[in-house]
């Protein structure tokens, strides 16, 4: 590579001592480069006179063929220095639905307004799967509930989510100013899917007031209960972040108490795992949305 960007420079200016001067080199050490080329190609690139220097034909086809090679390698190496710093790449987040549909949106607008060249790629799922794709390295971090401590992850807390009761317009319960878990309890139970961590946690809540509440209905997904509700056919409980798609139709919302109960979104990470620079490019624009107290939902909160 030495070699043809010493020749490229001397072929362009017809010019040994102002290629020199170009690159900062002596005279002797770009002959050198010059010679020890057309040995290795075993052919005469330059006529050479005290005045003057001259292409021969394989000298102007070497031009060519070395003006691309260097300008192939120099771009090549910008792009890595890019990459290096964190300007290029991708960044892979996986994460609970209701995150990457309210929480990040926001987030990944500052990111690439400083970085465009990063791509950035939401893998959405469940609890499970989110955290299987950490561990496997599709993704280099998750923002998710993280049930059971685990050697394997490092988590930074991140958000709290607080649950609220989601009732229909017409519910005896909408002319509280809040509700309790046991006045849900005594109400048919609209449930999200045993595989979300919001079940997980609706579960955990009635348990701890020992109370029992056999879902009357239960679906996968977060709309579907919505809709559920918003068609009268029972009550449900949910983290405030979730509300945006809980869909069209009409539902009211109050505050839970008795216990107050808060889904824990972290940010997970594969311990002792290096992560590209673009990655962390990420989390430190998401850390300083969280330093600045930027707005969230109301029930929401940095943690």
């Amino acid at each position: 590579m030495r070699q043809l960007a010493a020749y490229a420079a001397v072929a362009r200016a017809a010019s040994f001592t102002a290629a020199a001067e170009e690159l900062h080199v002596s005279q002797s050490s770009l002959s050198r480069a010059v010679a020890d080329l057309e040995r290795l190609l075993g052919a005469r690139l330059l006529e050479r006179d005290t005045r003057n220097v001259q292409l021969t034909a394989a000298g102007a086809e070497a031009l060519r063929v070395a003006e691309r090679i260097v300008n192939a390698h120099r771009a090549g190496m910008q792009d890595l220095r890019r990459f290096l710093l964190g300007e290029s790449g991708a960044v892979a987040v996986a994460t609970l639905p209701s995150v990457a549909a309210v929480l990040l949106p926001q987030v990944i607008s500052a990111f690439r307004a400083q970085r465009p060249r990063v791509a950035v790629h939401i893998m959405d799922g469940l609890e499970r799967s989110v955290l299987g794709r950490v561990l496997s390295g599709d993704a280099d971090f998750a923002i998710t509930t993280v049930g059971e401590p685990s050697d394997q992850l490092e988590q930074r807390p991140l958000v709290r989510d607080r649950f609220v009761a989601v009732l229909p317009p017409d519910h005896p319960f909408t002319e509280a100013p809040e509700v309790a878990w046991e006045d849900l309890a005594g109400e048919p139970f609209l449930a999200v899917g045993r595989d979300s961590s919001v079940r997980r946690l609706t579960d955990a809540a009635f348990a701890q007031i020992d109370a029992h509440a056999a879902p009357a209905a239960e679906a996968s997904s977060v709309a579907t209960v919505g809709g559920l509700v918003a068609a009268g056919l029972g009550v449900s409980a949910l983290p405030a972040l979730v509300l945006p798609l809980v869909g069209a139709g009409p539902v009211v919302t109050r505050p839970l108490v008795e216990p107050e109960v808060d889904r824990r979104l972290d940010i997970a990470l594969r311990a002792q795992r290096a992560r590209p620079l673009a990655a962390d490019r990420f989390l430190e624009t998401l850390d300083e949305f969280r330093q600045e107290g930027r707005d969230l939902p109301t029930g929401v909160s940095w943690a």
